[in-house]
């Protein structure tokens, strides 16, 4: 067997070992198992929201044993495959089946990226926020420039984009842009591009055609999801009752129905005093989930204020990514090594490569370069 054929063979058990991890291959069938006696719950319907999470769910973690295996499978088959073409002389049966690994190697690669969009939030929509910087006109141009370069990125995946607002620069371009993204991963996949990107150019605005270097600030946050679950531990409540003072008859006045539930991590206290004690238990800790619910929004919220504060000027020192046209083409993220002489291509929308090296570094904690170099 070729050493190319080897080493495609091992990079896809890598790939293997990785998606089996990331989902825990082990227990994956018995979770579809309860999954399944899930769905035929004649009641699961009553809870809509409930029954949309469980379905969504469910099918997620079909598609990932259904992706696990038909990589396994075809390994296995073309591997057979090649040693019995091997074995009969037919380099004919031999060649496809290399052919289908090398493939199944590019197939792979994609479905272990993907794996990596497992953050609480990469699922999610985004609002991705575009701000000229230093450069005046320039950046206002280079601003619109990254503004066409996400949205033709995300309609090429097929991806929902709105335009929240804008802001038109004085001269051309723009000082500001938001848009809304919506599409399976789109936070997991456009987080990456948070920070401030460079570019050089001649200048089509200057008449002596210098060169001149512009920079733009993208930033990029989740769309919170309104269907968060909260769960609340027993252990970290108190729930007390006592007799209502309300009116509302004899039976109020002498049991003690009305109740109160204390959160003891947070501290909220919340109360109900109807008729039912049996009721006000229920109303309570609604009421509760709704208080911890807020307090998870506002947390969040604070945290992604705290974020564009920290953000940085889009300025020298702060760049994330280099686009050089003049005096030669290359695209550079300076994090992760990543290079690319397909300028147009970039700047047209094929950022899959520059953000896979970037969800490929945060998972190993290395630089396409140090790999390279341990390599």
């Amino acid at each position: 067997m070729r050493a190319e054929t080897q080493a495609n063979i091992e990079k896809i058990r890598n790939s293997l070992t990785l998606l089996g991890q990331r989902m825990d291959i082990e227990t994956a069938p018995h979770r579809l198992e309860e999954f399944n006696a899930r769905v035929e719950d004649p009641d699961l319907w009553n809870d809509q929201e409930g029954a949309q999470k469980l379905m969504r769910d469910r099918q997620m973690l079909v598609d990932q044993i259904g992706t696990y295996e038909a990589i396994k499978t075809g390994l296995s088959d073309n591997v057979e495959l090649i040693e019995l073409g091997e074995a009969e002389g037919d380099a004919e049966v031999v060649a496809e089946a290399e052919q289908a690994l090398a493939d199944l190697v590019e197939t792979a690669a994609a479905k272990e990226l993907e794996a990596l969009l497992d953050g609480e939030a990469d699922g999610n929509d985004t609002f991705l926020e575009i701000n000229s910087g230093a450069g005046g006109t320039e950046s206002c141009d280079w601003a619109s420039m990254l503004a066409r370069m996400y949205v033709r990125w995300a309609e090429k995946r097929g991806y929902d984009v709105e335009l929240q607002s804008t802001s038109p620069g004085e001269e051309a371009g723009i000082k500001s842009a938001v848009y809304k993204i919506s599409g399976p991963n789109a936070y997991g996949w456009l987080k990456s591009e948070s920070g401030v990107h460079r570019l050089v150019r001649i200048s089509p605005y200057d008449s002596s055609a210098r060169r001149h270097t512009s920079f733009s600030s993208v930033w990029v946050y989740p769309v919170v999801d309104d269907n968060i679950e909260i769960e609340v531990n027993p252990a970290d409540i108190r729930i007390d009752t006592y007799r209502s003072s309300g009116a509302g008859g004899q039976h109020v006045n002498t049991t003690d129905s009305a109740v109160r539930i204390t959160h003891m991590p947070t501290g909220i206290v919340v109360t109900s005093s109807e008729k039912s004690q049996h009721q006000n238990r229920d109303i309570a800790m609604k009421a509760l989930k709704s208080r911890l619910y807020q307090m998870e929004l506002d947390r969040r919220n604070a945290a992604i204020n705290e974020a564009h504060e920290n953000k940085g000027d889009a300025g020298w020192g702060n760049q994330i990514r280099s686009y050089v046209l003049q005096p030669y083409q290359m695209v550079k993220d300076l994090r992760t090594g990543f290079e690319t002489s397909d300028t147009s291509g970039v700047l047209d929308g094929d950022l899959d490569a520059v953000m896979a090296s970037v969800l490929a570094m945060d998972a190993s904690g290395k630089s396409r370069a140090e790999a390279t170099a341990e390599d």
